[in-house]
């Protein structure tokens, strides 16, 4: 990401923060923990995760850790995220978990560490000024997988034209397919949202 993509992500949620408060799902930009939780359980089924690492990229306040350890206690939890006011949050909340580690990182440029999960809750949404930044991302973070990546992406937009940008689901999903022979489309659990598990 470019320093003013980067930049407006930032007062993005600042704003978020000063509406709904530090620390709540709305001030990552969800509409409230209903919508996030239903997020995390598909990201939850893309596999057996015990006694697996997991990458947690734009990790937010770590919520997905919590939630990923009370399915499959025994992982191994990995979460990156560029804003350090939000990723101070998920350590206070959550860096006492056993094998939970946050680091600081824009993942679009950062040396990421090979995963057997890589899971995007959310953070494939932001514009960006780069050219087919979100096939570049699947990629790198499909890459970084050993087992499988899973990413949840909008579907369609009430304001078009804003921080957030929604993705036609046939372009990504045939994307997915170049990249791997297996690509599971999970869409019927929230309206405007849909899931994909891609895996090795």
């Amino acid at each position: 990401m470019n320093i003013i993509d980067k930049t407006v992500i930032k007062l993005y949620h600042e704003m978020r923060a000063k509406e709904f408060g530090e620390g709540t799902s709305q001030a990552l930009g969800w509409h409230n923990d209903e919508g996030q939780l239903l997020r995390f359980a598909m990201l939850a089924g893309i596999g057996d995760m015990n006694n697996c690492s997991v990458l947690d990229i734009g990790c937010g306040h770590g919520d997905l850790s919590a939630y990923l350890v009370d399915k499959y206690p025994t992982l191994k939890y990995s979460g990156i995220d560029q804003v350090e006011e939000i990723l101070a949050i998920a350590s206070a909340r959550y860096a006492h978990l056993p094998q939970t580690s946050f680091y600081m990182g824009d993942f679009s440029v950062a040396e990421l560490p090979a995963a057997d999960y890589v899971l995007a809750s959310g953070s494939l949404n932001y514009h960006s000024g780069e050219p087919d930044f979100i096939y570049k991302m699947i990629s790198c973070l499909f890459n970084a997988s050993r087992i499988a990546f899973g990413f949840n992406l909008l579907s369609k937009m009430n304001d078009p034209g804003g921080v957030l940008v929604s993705y036609d689901v046939y372009n990504i999903m045939k994307y997915c397919y170049t990249l791997s022979n297996k690509v599971i489309l999970q869409d019927n659990y929230c309206d405007g949202d849909y899931t994909v598990w891609m895996y090795k």
